[in-house]
């Protein structure tokens, strides 16, 4: 969720803090953060909703989201639409609440926490770093709830760790690419990197369709897995996006290509 900085707190919070919250069908303001948000959505997200509603990465994409460019890194991030309306309502919003609550994406799982990573100076050297912090918004009534929690506590109970630790790389390749000086992605390679990032179904038929797989040097095995395995071909478009990002050289190119010129799609 990309918040209002108006309703963000400026205090770094970390897994031990405390809080008190509690959502229900009985609370007045129930299905109002689902409403008018900025939901930045994860490549396991997608993976998530697109097997729960039976879509192709490609029609969910095209259905439910909107691109939105980062004008800082110049990185392409999928966004879910909210309905045209005067409510401007989730797409997934019904009286009963969020009718794909098993599958909802991590931002919404993490409400009314909010989750930030960073490079932090530590013991072994700068490394990435978790933060989180509350979003208070006026019209929430969770607060006013008797319902206790740590953030770890509200992790564990909302399912979002397996979230994390399915999108930790692709996170951390958003904070290395998001420095100063780094160059500003063309067309050709924000297209790449959105394909790799969100269009699992896409990129499947672009590695195994076209000259990729003739290009690299790759495990069979990983190879075999990555044909029919989602969450598999996800973990590989994070390694190419660190080769076409030019982070790290997570490829290998075959000798007989090492005099060419080497194509990125």
């Amino acid at each position: 969720m990309l918040p209002s900085t108006e309703y963000v707190e400026s205090v770094e919070r970390t897994l031990d803090s405390k809080f008190t919250f509690k959502c229900h069908k009985d609370i007045s303001c129930f299905n109002k953060c689902c409403h008018n948000t900025d939901m930045l959505l994860t490549p396991y997200d997608i993976i998530r909703m697109k097997k729960r509603l039976g879509l192709s990465s490609s029609e969910f994409l095209q259905k439910y989201t909107y691109t939105h460019i980062d004008e800082k890194s110049s990185h392409p991030f999928a966004v879910l639409t909210m309905n045209d309306d005067e409510d401007g309502r989730c797409c997934f919003l019904s009286s009963e609440g969020c009718s794909i609550y098993e599958d909802r994406p991590a931002n919404c799982r993490y409400y009314p926490v909010g989750k930030g990573l960073m490079i932090r100076d530590t013991e072994n050297g700068p490394a990435p770093v978790d933060f989180y912090f509350f979003i208070k918004q006026p019209s929430c009534r969770g607060y006013d709830e008797d319902r206790d929690w740590s953030i770890a506590e509200w992790r564990s109970a909302q399912g979002v760790d397996l979230y994390d630790e399915m999108n930790r790389e692709w996170q951390e390749i958003q904070l290395r690419r998001d420095n100063p000086g780094k160059p500003k992605l063309d067309d050709k390679k924000q297209s790449l990197m959105y394909m790799a990032s969100y269009d699992i179904d896409k990129f499947r038929k672009f590695v195994f369709e076209s000259g990729f797989l003739n290009l690299f040097e790759l495990d069979k095995d990983e190879v075999e897995k990555m044909q029919s395995d989602d969450i598999a071909l996800m973990q590989f478009g994070f390694k190419y996006l660190k080769y076409i990002l030019m982070l790290e050289e997570t490829l290998k190119v075959k000798e007989e290509y090492k005099k060419e010129k080497t194509p990125v799609n």
